[in-house]
């Protein structure tokens, strides 16, 4: 239950009823109709919520706002509600003030749903799917696959809060231009470890990563020089398969380590392999948007965006202004490009498994692809422009002491997501990569393993710690947390009380706009202010000491506080330790 919502409604409902009452009177013209808003004002000392009814009436019943206002308060009916008063302020705004029954009653909600607390029904219905990370297989992982896995991760865990059936998948890239490369790259080290380095020239587009030499060294150990004398392409596909067999189980692992599990690794080979590449481009060939030039196969992407644009309402100057090209669908050798792949693969989401929704986090330097693949999808007839929606993400700096970091200490290579999860933990990776994913992030290495209040995951996760280490104590003393109707909630008067029950009220509602704006740094925003909230109580309202009926309220709001404190951590994936 949305207890800010239901505060809303409530409003709502008031001062609709207090309006029919006045014009049923004879006090106020009948028959008019409003869709007023209801606020939270910043300033409390304006009330808990308010409402522009009046101001919204006043000109269809052509009367002073404020005279409206006075006759509605006169009107309402506070009785056995969530508000105490009810006041005419400014030019005609009505502003509510909370009673005892809400705090109680947000106390309850938590209370009653547990770990479900917050969640919503908005997607209920709805298949969605989020594919992240997709690194290439061919060597480690990067900081931009550590952050796109986080945001992916908690992304899809915003959207289940939120109602959506949610789909994680994986996209390995085991075919095309990557592949032959990496294979070329291991036969050269593979070689160059048999018959000499200067013997064998490594190619000037190969992968010179000391992964690469490593995964050579370990098949020359498994296969010895068994491969050496066949032909090249027994001898790549023999490496090529090699090194991915041992490439994907380690991203695996590294993922599984960072509390990242998919629902499905799919294998871009499989849609070469099954034809559907091809069936996708002869769909698209029927549809009218290839043509044949060069001895290659294009797709019209400039006529497709240009379709798309010209429906949005620009002109031809403007679409001229963007120099929008084509793009070669199969090559004049016969082989398909990555972006015919990429169309299979996204055609296969919408017209196979049928999802609703299909979601792509990628970095910020993919950004020109975007309007590219949905208009591919737009032109197979999947209404890509709207079921298709990516976010982009800006590159992650890794500093420390002020200095940019750029190789890891251990190992004096470029910093890998093992590396980075060797040195830092995983909770803190998962809370400092959950950032706003337009902006450029910085990663200060040394705040995110300090033990202070510098640190947000620390001052989060203390705050967490904290209640459980009073409840304990408590406890000890023969106190345990009281159910919610046990409590007398007209005892928690001191506004540090009442405004961390309403920062508790408020999750829900970050959830949602977490779920909406696709940026699950929503929560963690709430869960910083969450916990300055509790600490604030804490630092104003005794607890251990106090007369029995004010203790175990404030037990309670603390227990409350705890419980929402980890239903957040665990939704974006870092725990909620117990003691520090």
């Amino acid at each position: 239950m949305n207890m800010i919502q239901s505060a809303k409604d409530q409003v709502l409902a008031l001062t609709t009823a207090a309006y029919q009452k006045a014009a049923a009177a004879g006090l106020l013209p009948e028959g008019v109709t409003v869709t007023p808003s209801v606020e939270i004002p910043k300033d409390t000392a304006n009330g808990d919520y308010t409402t522009t009814f009046c101001l919204a009436a006043a000109k269809a019943m052509k009367m002073n706002p404020r005279q409206v206002a006075q006759i509605l308060t006169e009107q309402m009916d506070l009785t056995d509600t969530y508000f105490t008063s009810v006041e005419l302020a400014g030019p005609g705004f009505l502003n509510f003030r909370l009673g005892s029954r809400w705090f109680g009653d947000t106390v309850a909600c938590v209370e009653a749903e547990g770990a479900d607390y917050g969640r919503n029904d908005t997607l209920t219905g709805k298949k969605y799917m989020v594919e992240f990370v997709s690194a290439n297989p061919t060597g480690p992982m990067h900081m931009g696959n550590a952050r796109g896995g986080v945001l992916g991760d908690t992304l899809a865990s915003v959207l289940q809060k939120s109602g959506a059936d949610v789909w994680r998948e994986f996209y390995v890239n085991d075919a095309g231009n990557q592949i032959d490369k990496f294979a070329r790259s291991l036969d050269a080290r593979y070689q160059q470890l048999i018959r000499g380095e200067d013997a064998v020239e490594f190619p000037e587009d190969g992968y010179h990563g000391d992964d690469i030499r490593e995964l050579a060294r370990l098949f020359y150990q498994q296969e010895g020089e068994k491969y050496l004398d066949c032909d090249e392409k027994t001898r790549h596909d023999a490496l090529a398969k090699f090194g991915l067999d041992h490439n994907i189980p380690k991203m695996k692992t590294d993922l599984a380590r960072y509390g990242i599990q998919y629902d499905a690794w799919f294998f871009e080979s499989t849609l070469h392999e099954s034809g559907y590449v091809a069936d996708s481009v002869k769909a698209l060939t029927q549809r009218g948007y290839t043509y044949e030039k060069d001895g290659a196969l294009w797709l019209a992407t400039s006529r497709i965006l240009a379709e798309n644009l010209k429906k949005a309402g620009k002109s031809d100057e403007d679409i001229e202004k963007l120099g929008l090209k084509d793009d070669v669908l199969r090559r004049a050798n016969g082989f398909y490009t990555y972006f015919a792949a990429d169309i299979a693969y996204h055609r296969n989401k919408f017209a196979v498994r049928g999802f609703d929704k299909v979601i792509n986090v990628w970095g910020a330097d993919h950004h020109g692809h975007v309007a590219r693949l949905k208009g591919a999808m737009d032109a197979l007839g999947l209404d890509g422009e709207h079921r298709l929606d990516i976010v982009l993400m800006q590159l992650v700096k890794l500093v420390r002491d002020g200095e940019v970091v750029r190789m890891s200490k251990r190992t004096g290579k470029a910093i890998s997501l093992t590396d980075l999860l060797d040195e830092i933990p995983v909770d803190a990776c998962r809370y400092f990569f959950n950032a706003k994913p337009e902006t450029q992030m910085e990663f200060d290495l040394g705040l995110a393993v300090r033990e202070d209040s510098e640190n947000p995951v620390y001052y989060v996760q203390y705050a967490h710690a904290r209640i459980c280490t009073l409840l304990k104590n408590l406890e000890a003393e023969g106190y345990t947390v009281p159910a919610a109707d046990a409590v007398d909630f007209s005892l928690l008067t001191d506004e540090t009380e009442q405004a961390l029950i309403k920062q508790i009220a408020s999750y829900g509602q970050v959830v949602l706009l977490a779920a909406r704006d696709y940026d699950p740094s929503h929560i963690n925003r709430y869960l910083t202010a969450l916990a300055a909230a509790f600490h604030k109580f804490y630092a104003a309202c005794r607890i251990k000491g106090e007369e029995e009926p004010v203790l175990l309220a404030r037990l309670k709001l603390a227990d409350t506080t705890r419980a929402v404190l980890k239903n957040a951590m665990t939704l974006i994936g870092c725990s909620a330790p117990e003691k520090m």
